[in-house]
């Protein structure tokens, strides 16, 4: 018995690991994704949507306004 509850507890241990790195990767892959989809939004305001003399931070302010009142 004593055996048998050493392995499970190893198995616990084991699972828990593969657990937290699993985690671990889909942060890291998720923190990746938004910064580059935010470079590539980023990118498309400064080329197409923003007005001269504006700033990206200031055209992507103004399109979510202009959106709320529709």
């Amino acid at each position: 018995r004593g055996d048998e509850t050493m392995t499970r507890s190893k198995l616990v241990e084991v699972n828990a690991n593969i657990a937290e790195k699993a985690v671990n990767a889909y942060e890291k892959i998720e923190k990746t994704v938004v910064e580059k989809y935010n470079n590539i939004e980023d990118a498309f305001v400064e080329r197409y949507l923003k007005k001269e003399g504006e700033s990206v931070a200031q055209a992507k302010e103004r399109l979510k306004k202009s959106h709320k009142e529709k």
